[in-house]
């Protein structure tokens, strides 16, 4: 199955360390970013895991769930967890799918088809695909994707960065330059005329070419992300 930007993102059921879940249902009315790995016990990836939980906090505040996944099981992921806590200082504070059989991994074509029906036996090299990261809004679209290559370790500041515009434009007729932060000029989308945008952002903009309007960041945004829906 091929996934894009704007596909569906596919349901499932699935054991996690936190219990069986069906994806849709534990998402509810949350944006989500669902993050895979490589493999458990290993050392980027216990880098990873060890950072993104010390976000948490900044992921809730977006209305935002997380949640992991690699091909070992529950009881792996268990017991992996007291490493990335001892050497990383942070306490995993999300569900980690287990997926053994490879289900998970195939339906969201991180890894192909013809990749077997198990994980028993495989390594990391074998796993190499997966270390992706989807965000998924509340109408369970999804809005971004980002593969890493099993070498490097994933910028999670850049995930949240990413998630920050993926919110702001759902909200906002507004897309978000090279290297945007939170509170930084936007630009007014194209298909936005100049007529409606004198409605939307009465303040003005400037406008170095007709094709490029820059406006200052609507303000209503990030003081109100607990309860930010797709418009």
């Amino acid at each position: 199955m091929s996934l894009r930007i704007n596909s569906d993102a596919p349901n499932f059921e699935a054991e996690t360390t936190e219990g069986k879940i069906d994806f849709y249902d534990w998402a509810g009315d949350s944006w989500v970013v669902l993050f895979s790995h490589p493999k458990d016990f290993t050392p980027v990836c216990t880098t990873e895991l060890g950072y993104v939980a010390g976000l948490k906090s900044a992921f809730d505040d977006r209305n935002c769930q997380i949640i992991g996944l690699s091909v070992d099981p529950v009881e792996n992921h268990k017991e992996w967890a007291i490493d990335i806590e001892e050497t990383q200082g942070n306490r995993v504070n999300f569900p980690m799918i287990g997926d053994p059989e490879l289900k998970i991994a195939k339906l969201y074509d991180m890894l192909p088809e013809t990749e077997g029906s198990t994980s028993e036996g495989r390594t990391a090299v074998d796993n190499a695909t997966v270390r992706s990261v989807f965000i998924i809004g509340p109408d369970k679209k999804i809005k971004a994707m980002i593969t890493y290559p099993m070498s490097t370790g994933r910028n999670f500041d850049e995930v949240l960065r990413l998630l920050d515009s993926c919110q702001l434009t759902a909200k906002h007729q507004v897309a978000t330059p090279a290297n945007w932060l939170n509170g930084d000029d936007v630009i007014i989308v194209p298909a936005v005329n100049d007529e409606d945008a004198k409605n939307k952002f009465p303040e003005g903009w400037k406008a170095p070419k007709p094709y490029l309007r820059i406006v200052k960041q609507p303000k209503d945004w990030f003081n109100n992300l607990k309860t930010l829906t797709l418009a």
